[in-house]
């Protein structure tokens, strides 16, 4: 950090976790409890290729213009938590068969406004990138206050489905705007009001609307899978899960929200049940809810 120390990185948790087999996929998870704030990694051994979709007022991204990509970096911090990014990359580098010119990791990174209520100048620098990758591990993720949740608005989420030989897994990073909603239509966030009926209320009372403050709400996702997609075809099941997810977060991409979500595949299996942009889609759209439910954790 700036003028200090940078405080130790915590890497081992024994908080509740998703567990499921992914071969070619490794997270990893850092936090400074002195912030407290944190990130996750998503590290694909063999790289993967991928798509984004960019939603809301004020997204905070980078590098995320590649088709292909080695790791995925989702941190709080806001802006300056994108300096994980490089610590991820370091690590990726040192790891590489030295080359000339040297090897060139592909790490997009994409972050969240955590500074609510916390004291300090504590944000997911590059060694705390460098400790999350250095920790991933395969076949686990934790969820709740966890990772780049860890001073979230919720928290981050996920679930995993397999279909045959496919793996479809879906992981979320929850400090929305919006609400969550479950699928009896219940609100599990804030007072348990559903927004339009606070809309509503407020209109009969003839108040003002609060004005748009950019920003400060964000939600960051990733989808991937072992199918094998063209980058076109994950740009489509990109945007149809993206959009999905206004079913479980109400309201979703507004003004005052970031989103971004990556779609990743790892190539390996080529499934003939799933095909279809629409069907796959479809699946990793419930997933998607579901990831979103258990960031609530």
């Amino acid at each position: 950090m700036p003028g200090r120390d940078s405080p130790d990185p915590v890497t081992g948790f024994d908080t509740p976790s998703l567990e499921f087999d992914f071969p070619r996929l490794k997270i990893g998870f850092a936090e400074y409890e002195e912030g407290p704030t944190g990130c996750t990694v998503f590290l694909f051994d063999e790289g993967a290729v991928t798509a984004v979709d960019v939603r809301g007022g004020m997204p905070g991204v980078v590098e995320s213009e590649y088709q292909f990509h080695h790791a995925i970096c989702f941190a709080g911090g806001s802006l300056h938590g994108l300096e994980a990014v490089s610590g991820v990359r370091a690590v990726l580098t040192d790891k590489a068969a030295p080359s000339s010119p040297p090897p060139l990791p592909l790490v997009a990174g994409a972050i969240i406004f955590d500074w609510f209520n916390r004291k300090g100048f504590v944000y997911p620098d590059k060694a705390l990138g460098e400790a999350a990758t250095e920790a991933a591990s395969p076949g686990r993720f934790f969820y709740g206050r966890r990772g780049a949740g860890r001073w979230a608005g919720v928290g981050q989420g996920g679930a995993i489905r397999e279909i045959g030989a496919t793996k479809i897994a879906v992981f979320t990073v929850v400090n929305a705007l919006g609400d969550i909603v479950d699928r009896e239509g219940r609100v599990r966030t804030r007072d348990h009001r559903h927004p339009y009926d606070k809309l509503e209320a407020r209109l009969a009372r003839g108040a003002k609307s609060r004005p748009d403050e950019v920003g400060r709400h964000t939600t960051l996702t990733l989808v991937v899978t072992n199918q094998k997609w063209t980058h076109g075809e994950l740009n489509q099941i990109g945007r149809q899960v993206h959009a999905s997810m206004a079913r479980a977060i109400q309201p979703f991409h507004t003004t005052r929200d970031g989103d971004v979500l990556f779609t990743a595949t790892t190539g390996e299996v080529e499934n003939r049940r799933l095909k279809s942009t629409t069907d796959f889609g479809l699946i990793a759209s419930e997933l998607a809810w579901d990831a979103v439910l258990n960031s609530l954790g």
